[in-house]
This record gives structure tokens, sequence and C-alpha cells, in this order.
């Protein structure tokens, strides 16, 4: 298993020396470098620990001047090797790096007291200090290892404890949805555009396609090669530093700060609600910060709920979700303001006045893990993919919620959608006993449904009806309530005659056009065969007649046994032909198909 250790701490204090020490190779990659003796932007060497774990190193600069560079190689790093030099001890710039690593909630890592051996005072004091400093971050109780790089000492006890505290960390999870932050992006001749990040979690693989979020844009990319280490690779695991050569972008239309992401698997958000998890409050936060998550650092208009809680407004879209931890930085000054914890990645519209005090007031009860019932609730319904990408997978259901089918509906929700249905449909019998009901489609738009598929959930709460695509009140198909005697009298006529259909003028003086005819066959009582009307039982006792006829048999034949005219003998035929009770022989003749015949219908 690969690991990735990120460096921290002051300018000049001997980041780059311990790590180029360490690996035997130079993290700094500028000449600009070189000749300032100085780090200005990130660099990734490389080695093996004495157990033969595998460990690569982000270098950054310490100068405040890159403050920036340093959190984006900070930003993405699960373990951090925090630096102060013995001689110099505690400095400005280790409270940036210590304030950066409380705010990214980084719980890992090794205390180095570089230059051990040009200390001027006690290391015991130096001690005291650093652990005073770190007192309150993930790093208070970090193992620390005093060393020098000139003359060798603790380098052996460096090693050993970066393995002991690699050992620790739990495994990643190499089935995850992939999102690696881009720290770089350059063309190699003949390979095209490559891109470095550290992959924390999933893993990538030679032909996977991706997605590449940039600033403004969302671009399908395939991965051509894969590298780490300085070694070709088909398949990385987490965690691991990766280089991925792209096909589909070019190298100057990526950037650091974009992100390759499994593709449908993240939510893209510009704005998100926080938790302060360090710093200064939200009650004394500009209105425009500077924002920095992953490799990414981009400019946030605030909004202040409370001193705790506040939403963010980015000027571009990021794959985000439920837990990322973010930087904030004062864009007017160098030093890092306090840090955030993401709550929400698809917050509610506020619109109303006191919708920011009422959502700060939310979000202070909401826990770290998020509140599934809770953004159920607020939407109404949901689906369970989405609230995976919103970081909310539903390993169990809350009270309060219920699943159907592939979404997720609160039980509040789902008692308004009853009462309302129940009502609409009361309300429509009252006015018209005859009406049907309601279709499907209009029972789905009345309520708003987001999908057909909870509306079978919505009738069966509401212990309603479904009769041909219409939603009805129980018992009411069964209502003819003002056309009760004229169907009754028809229903008598066809039952001395069974095919003796009246003719539609008759039908119209008793009262029952095609709305009245319409309703009387949904109750069962009529059924309507082009324009003809006869019993229910019509087809079957026909079906019995004809099939005592010699076999095949013309209309007339056909006419003759069941004692009707032309006008009823010709649909009622094509009747049983659609049910595949007869069939046509030829252009006169038909005859009753087997099953049908012997089936007694």
């Amino acid at each position: 298993m690969d690991h990735v250790v990120a460096t921290a701490g002051h300018v000049d204090h001997g980041k780059s020396t311990l790590v180029r020490t360490l690996t035997g190779m130079d993290p700094d990659r500028w000449a600009e470098e070189h000749r300032r003796g100085l780090t200005i932007d990130l660099g990734f060497v490389w080695t093996a620990l004495p157990s033969g774990r595998r460990v690569a190193f982000v270098d950054v600069p310490g100068h405040e001047r890159f403050l920036g560079n340093m959190l984006a190689g900070l930003g993405p790093a699960p373990v951090v090797c925090f630096v102060v030099a013995a001689d110099e001890g505690w400095r400005p710039q280790s409270d940036d790096h210590r304030d950066a690593v409380a705010a990214l909630g980084i719980r890992h890592g090794v205390i180095v007291l570089s230059r051990a051996d040009r200390a001027r005072q006690p290391l015991d004091d130096v001690v005291r200090q650093v652990r005073s400093e770190l007192a309150g971050t993930g790093l208070a109780d970090a193992p620390l290892v005093s060393v020098s790089a000139f003359d060798g000492t603790g380098l052996d006890e460096l090693r050993s404890t970066l393995d002991t505290v690699l050992a620790a960390m739990p495994p990643p999870p190499a089935d995850d949805r992939v999102r690696l932050w881009v720290d770089r992006s350059f063309t190699i001749s003949g390979a095209g555009t490559v891109v470095t990040g550290t992959l924390p979690a999933g893993c990538l693989s030679r032909g996977d396609q991706l997605s590449l979020v940039g600033a403004n844009t969302v671009r399908q990319v395939q991965v051509r090669g894969l590298h780490s280490r300085g070694e070709s690779a088909e398949t990385l695991e987490p965690v691991t530093r990766a280089a991925v050569n792209l096909r589909g972008a070019a190298a100057d239309s990526v950037h650091r700060g974009d992100a390759l992401i499994t593709p449908g698997a993240w939510w893209i958000t510009d704005t998100v609600d926080v938790r302060r998890v360090s710093g200064t409050s939200f009650g004394d936060a500009p209105r425009q910060l500077t924002v920095h998550v992953g490799t990414a650092a981009m400019s946030a208009r605030v909004r202040g709920f409370d001193e705790d809680h506040a939403r963010l407004f980015f000027d571009r879209a990021l794959p985000l979700m439920l837990g990322d931890r973010l930087v904030l930085r004062d864009p007017g000054g160098r030093r890092v303001f306090g840090g955030a914890f993401v709550l929400d990645v698809d917050p509610p519209e506020l619109s109303r006045r006191g919708d920011g005090i009422r959502r700060g007031i939310t979000l202070a009860r909401r826990g770290v893990e998020g509140d599934l019932a809770a953004e159920v609730a607020r939407r109404g319904a949901v689906r369970l993919r989405e609230l995976e990408l919103l970081g909310l997978p539903a390993s169990s259901l809350p009270a309060g919620v219920r699943a159907v089918g592939d979404w997720l509906v609160a039980e509040a929700t789902l008692l308004t959608w009853r009462d309302r249905l129940r009502s609409e449909l009361t309300e429509l019998h009252a006015r018209d006993p005859l009406s049907g009901g309601l279709s499907r489609g209009a029972a789905a738009g009345l309520l708003a449904l987001p999908s057909s598929v909870l509306l079978d959930a919505v009738i069966d709460c509401a212990g309603l009806e479904r009769h041909g695509g219409q939603v009805l009140l129980p018992g009411s198909r069964d209502e003819l309530g003002p056309i009760t005697a004229a169907v009754a009298a028809v229903e008598a006529r066809l039952s001395a005659e069974p095919f003796d259909a009246p003719e539609a003028q008759e039908l119209r003086t008793l009262g029952l056009g095609s709305r009245e005819l319409a309703a009387a066959e949904r109750a069962g009582r009529l059924i309507r065969l082009d324009g003809v009307v006869l019993l229910p039982s019509a087809p079957a006792l026909a079906a019995r007649r004809l099939a005592a006829l010699d076999q095949p048999f013309t209309m007339s034949q056909a006419r003759q046994a069941l004692q009707t005219t032309r006008r009823v003998a010709v649909p009622l035929l094509e009747h049983l032909d659609g049910r595949g009770w007869t069939r046509r022989v030829d252009t006169t003749h038909r005859e009753m198909v087997r099953r049908a015949r012997t089936s007694g219908r």
C-alpha cells in the first residue's frame, strides 16, 4: 500500500532538505528555486521505508507569499510532516501552517525538529513550545522526532516513526468514487496532456472514462496512461501520487484546482452551507473570502447565519460533498482566516425575511455526519442516488422516512399528498359523479410529484382505487347517480335479447351519451364495441353460440346464430378476433379457435 505525506512548516526550516535527505531526490523543480534557495511551488519525491512501505512526499513552500501553493499541496494529503527548526523554534509561518492543518482536520502525522545539531537552546524548551502551539489540532499528540540532515542524527528514528504512523492509517476505500484534484498539468512529447495529483480513494485504470471539472466546464476525458513514482502502471490504488495521461483535453486547458472525477458520481455546486471548525467567527468575516479546497482556490461571497455557520457562494462550481474541509483566507491578507466543514452542498433558497436566522438554527442542530431525515423532509422526496451524490448514503432508514422504489419519501409529505388527492377526488365526485375520477397523469400533476413512480404509494396510502388508468374513490366506480335507471333499462333489454343493441338515438333519448356510457362501462355494467352497446357477458355468449355452428362460418350464419343485425355482428366478430377467440379463414369465412371453444367462455 502506498502513502502520501505533505510537509508543513515555516520558510527555511529545512523541509526540502529533509525530504531530499530521506529520498535522495531533489523536490525543487524550478531553476528559480535553486537560484534563490527557496521553495516556490510544490515538489514531489518518493522513497521506500525500512518496512518496504512506499511513501511519496509533497514538499510545500513555507514563505507567506506562496501560502496558496502550500495549501494546494497540503489540502489533498492525509498525513503531514510538520517541521520546526530547533535553532529557531516556532515562527510566524508556523502559525499559518498550523492553522491550515487545523482547518483541514489533518489528524495523522509526525512533528520533526530539524537542525537539531544547531539548536541554541535546550531541545526540551523547543518541544514544549511546539506542543503548546499544536495543542487543539489533530497533531497535538503526534510523535516528535529530532533530526539533523547534516550529521544524520534521528533520520533512522524518523523513518521508523513514519512507518509506524502510516501502518496505523485506515485503508482507503479502493471501490469509492474518484476525485483527483489536479496540482500540475503539462505536455509530454508523444504522449500529450499529463496531469498529476494525489489519489485519496477509488482506483484509476488505463482506459477509464472520467469527467474533468474545470473553472466553468465539465468535459469527458479518457485515461490514456498512468504513472506513479516514475513507473508505468495499468491501475493505481489509493493513496498514491498519480500522473494521468489524458485523451480529450489540451494541457493549457487544465489548471491547478481542476478535478478528475467519476462521471455522474459527484454533486457539482457553487453554493454550500458550512460550519466553522477553527479560526475567526463568521460574525467577524468579510463579505468576500478566498476559499481553498483540494488544490482549488477561488473567491467566495459570505452570508453569515451566526458565529459558526454561513453560506458560501463560489465564483466557480466544484465537485463537493458533506464533510469536505475548507481553508478560508482573507483576500486582503496572507494569513489563514479559519477553517470550515461542509454541511450541505445543495442548500435551500433563502427568500423570506428571517430565513437566514432559521437556517443557522437548523444547521446548528445538524451533526457532522449530516441529517438524512432532515434532507428528505426538506425535499419531500429524493432519489437514493442523489443522496449518495450529496454524501448521505442511506444505509438505514431513519424514522419518518419511507422507501418507494429508488426514492425516499418523508412520511409527512406522503400524508400531505394523500390528503390532497383524497380531497380533490371527493370534491370532483360531489360535483360530477360520472367523472370517473382522475387520470394517473392528472393525479401526478395535481401533486407535482417528481416521479410517477411515487403515485402508487400515494394511492395506497389514501386507500383509493385504480381502474383503467384512472384513480377513483373507493366504490365510486359502481355509482352511476342520475343515470342508474337508464342503464338498468338497457340492461333489462339486453338481458332479454343479448344482441339487440339499442340505436344511438334510443340511447340519447334515455340520456345516455358517450360520457354516461363511459361511466357505465367503468362500472362494469355495459361495454362499447365501436359504438355498439352490449352487456359485458355478450362476447362470451356469442362465442358459445358460434362454436355450435359448422366451422368455418360466414357473417350471414353468425348473424342468424346471434339473431342480430350486421351493425352489431361486425364489431362483435372483430372484438372476438382481437381476443383470439375467432380468426379469419378467408375474406368471407371465420372459425373458432379451439382453445376458445373449450374454455367455456
